[in-house]
């Protein structure tokens, strides 16, 4: 395994020119480039992670499941992954060109960008830009790839791109990976969460990816959902988190024993905490993705009538008492 060591001394070498001699030009150089050796990018992207927290990662943690185990789940759910993306693409380019087209013809040939998308473009870059500081401030960068973090990701590039159909599709996705937020605010993690302020960022961050839908869902236009009673975009999502899930990640997590996003071995909190938890977690994590973005559109769809008639109510002009 490429585990980096947790010592300080894993720093001495940008430092190593204060012992040299002058035996020449070519040896002070050399510090300059070891800044940026692979062994001090491997110890930003992970040298922070401390195995000591149980579920963090380490060999115990990598060696949770046996090989075997991993092997044949991981061939199982790729292929249940695959086999859904394939279906799911081939239904909706049946049911969904002219709807991509129309909502496409329905925008302006300009581009009209709102202060409210600009101002929350901005607002979620700085919030996005303290987490990544903070990832590498503790050198555990490698935790951006974990599926909250692509989402925001997914999301800032929604609100920077005009009206578009890779707009709508990155939308329409992102719409039915928001069940890992929910998660992470019921259940959160931030024992490791040391530096000031970065416990509130995990908050905001997370709460951020509810605000942003919810505005693009009132704007409209290309940021229209598809029916209610259509599960092919949530299948989609459900396909596409299985194929990370148990490729890059489970492979990254392996390769470094970082325990991303609980697919080396579970977390203490897990109520199916046992060898066979990713089968459990694949399941009613596949029963939110499907459901829990429909919930999510359906309350918008509840609420907004009922927060007009309220701004309408308080418009109404006050009636003169003679």
């Amino acid at each position: 395994m490429f585990r980096q060591p947790d010592s300080t001394l894993a720093l001495l070498p940008s430092c190593s020119y204060l012992l040299l001699d002058s035996d020449g030009e070519e040896r002070r150089h050399r510090p300059t480039m070891s800044r940026y050796s692979l062994h001090n990018l491997l110890d930003w992207m992970y040298g922070g992670v401390d195995p000591s927290f149980a579920g963090n990662g380490g060999p115990e943690c990598a060696a949770f499941l046996s090989g075997q185990q991993r092997f044949l789940e991981s061939l199982v759910f790729l292929s249940v992954g695959v086999v859904e993306i394939l279906l799911s693409l081939g239904k909706l380019r049946q049911l969904h060109f002219r709807e991509l087209e129309g909502h496409l013809l329905q925008q302006p040939q300009a581009k009209q960008e709102s202060l409210g998308k600009n101002v929350l473009l901005v607002v979620l870059c700085l919030i996005f830009g303290l987490e990544v500081g903070f990832k590498f401030a503790t050198r555990t960068v490698i935790y951006l790839l974990n599926p909250c973090h692509v989402v925001t990701m997914m999301q800032i590039f929604l609100l920077a791109c005009p009206p578009c159909r890779i707009a709508m599709i990155l939308f329409r996705l992102q719409m039915h990976m928001l069940n890992g937020a929910l998660l992470a605010l019921l259940f959160p993690v931030v024992n490791t969460r040391l530096l000031p302020f970065e416990m509130e960022i995990y908050y905001i961050q997370h709460v951020m990816l509810y605000v942003v839908p919810i505005y693009l869902l009132r704007k409209g236009g290309i940021y229209t959902p598809e029916p209610l009673c259509n599960f092919w975009w949530a299948l989609l999502s459900t396909g596409f988190m299985f194929v990370y899930h148990f490729s890059i990640l489970q492979i990254l997590g392996l390769v470094t024993e970082v325990n991303l996003n609980n697919m080396l071995c579970p977390a203490v909190s897990d109520p199916f905490y046992g060898p066979w938890y990713r089968i459990w977690a694949s399941g009613h994590q596949t029963v939110m993705t499907m459901t829990h973005g429909k919930l999510v559109i359906l309350l918008f769809y509840s609420a907004v009538p009922i927060f007009k008639c309220s701004v309408d109510l308080l418009r109404l002009p006050a009636k003169k008492i003679d």
